[in-house]
């Protein structure tokens, strides 16, 4: 990113963009501010269902990013749109279902854009599991493998 005539902007999906996803946009975000990046690239999340839109995060998550120093106040669920294809460079799923999801709606040529997240951390796992239906320690195991990917994808995109 030693360009900055363009932002670079990141989308990040879950299922429902109330837990893994708003987790991960606001980890990065906080990510991108500390490194003074804020101006170069640009951040959301969105869900492949419309389960919850216009919906907080879950509280479990909203609790579980505080308690690291995370605000997730601001962010409301929406659902993938189609010209989210083409605003977003990087397009970047929490699971398989979910990439799945997205290629399925997307164009051909836009496919290069979908990447699981995990692929960017250090982690054992390729997919971020999905902890609406289990406890607190699910909520504390995503920000464990976000922080990690966050981290990863941000080195990226200086690289880049």
């Amino acid at each position: 990113m030693t360009d900055y005539k363009e932002k670079t902007s990141v989308l990040f999906v879950c299922m429902g963009n109330i837990c893994r996803s708003p987790t991960a946009e606001g980890v990065f975000r906080r990510l991108v501010e500390e490194g003074g990046l804020s101006d170069h690239i640009e951040i959301d999340s969105a869900g492949t269902h419309a389960y919850h839109i216009n919906e907080p995060p879950d509280r479990r998550a909203s609790a579980a990013a505080e308690r690291r120093g995370y605000s997730l106040t601001e962010i409301r669920a929406r659902r993938v749109v189609d010209t989210d294809f083409e605003r977003f460079d990087f397009i970047i799923a929490m699971d398989r279902d979910n990439v799945q999801q997205l290629v399925e709606q997307a164009d051909v040529e836009q496919h290069d854009k979908i990447r699981l997240f995990l692929e960017f951390a250090n982690a054992q796992e390729d997919e971020v599991p999905d902890p609406y239906y289990g406890g607190a320690a699910g909520f504390e195991r995503v920000l464990d493998l976000v922080e990690d990917a966050s981290r990863g994808l941000l080195e990226m995109l200086q690289k880049k």
